[in-house]
């Protein structure tokens, strides 16, 4: 991945009569990410992307995708970008090989469809009818239709809905494939252990603004966040919140002599960020991590700190 934008959003507003659906956006996509656009419904999310592919017009604000306004984007432009939206391939009397084929001529210099159909994995259905298909391998070819032009960048509108666990985690090993081809992914999703899984950034929009971009492990100080310690006592379960965990480990372990029961160190979850940074945005008051409020948060020796909590 370098560091060259792909997509270069600035100020970007879009409102529908009184209702501001994006409130001065700024983003970029570099080239040859997986990007994660996380957010609750109505957050603008949809429209956002529905501009960066030229289905949409915005109000204002400067944005380019791939070097171009979408906005003003011809057909050459187009082959250069692929869309997997939401929806499934309709069911057809065409064959997975015939429907792949068919749109391969829509683009100057599309892939070979026998390629396609083995990257997404259906070589097995390939003379297969569309409406044979189970809901996964419909999904298989909504993607061999977004990748058949050899786009320099894919959009992936929530790819894995309806999806079971098996199917979702073959459908990633898919994504990762093509990340690792060099093309630029933006992905929507509502399930938080996929953007983890996939992206190498994701950015929260909320109420029509971004509220943060980051790597998923460092999102809203992940990181460096304070560890919940958590142990069972001889009088119930305990647990503390800390800034040196392993201090803490270590006076527990001093403290048994043995193994500590059911011991779990654990800081917040993408979700946990995830879902503080749309709440905070909802009802208005400042961002922050759950939990980092004075009151809850302990500090001094690692002996202070259990005692405090006992």
């Amino acid at each position: 991945m370098d560091t060259t934008a792909s997509v270069r959003v600035r100020g970007l507003r879009k409102s529908y009569g009184d209702t501001v659906a994006v409130d001065g956006v700024d983003l970029d996509i570099r080239h040859g990410e997986v990007f994660a656009l996380l957010g609750p419904n109505g957050a603008g999310k949809t429209t956002t992307v529905e501009i960066l592919e030229g289905y949409r017009r915005r109000d204002s604000g400067e944005v380019t995708v791939l070097g171009t306004d979408p906005g003003e984007g011809g057909r050459e432009w187009r082959s250069r970008i692929g869309i997997v939206l939401q929806s499934n391939a309709d069911a057809s009397e065409l064959s997975v090989k015939e429907m792949i084929s068919h749109f391969s001529a829509y683009y100057p210099h599309p892939r070979d469809p026998d390629e396609v159909i083995e990257a997404v994995g259906l070589t097995e259905k390939a003379g297969a009818k569309l409406r044979q298909l189970s809901g996964g391998q419909r999904r298989r070819v909504d993607v061999a239709l977004g990748i058949i032009g050899s786009p320099e960048l894919l959009f992936l509108d929530e790819p894995t809905t309806g999806f079971d666990p098996e199917a979702r985690r073959q459908f990633w090993h898919l994504i990762q494939n093509l990340a690792g081809s060099g093309t630029t992914i933006l992905l929507t999703t509502h399930y938080l252990d996929e953007a983890e899984a996939l992206a190498n950034r994701v950015g929260v929009i909320a109420a029509g603004r971004i509220r943060a971009v980051d790597a998923p492990a460092e999102l809203g100080g992940r990181a460096t966040a304070q560890a919940t310690v958590s142990w069972l006592a001889p009088d119930g379960r305990q647990s503390v919140r800390t800034d040196t965990p392993t201090r803490v480990v270590a006076e527990l372990a001093s403290r048994f002599g043995a193994e500590i029961p059911e011991l779990t160190v654990t800081r917040p979850s993408l979700e946990d960020v995830y879902l503080a940074m749309i709440g905070h945005a909802q009802d208005g008051t400042a961002e922050g991590l759950p939990g980092r409020s004075p009151a809850t948060t302990l500090g001094g020796a690692a002996g202070s700190e259990i005692g405090a909590n006992q």
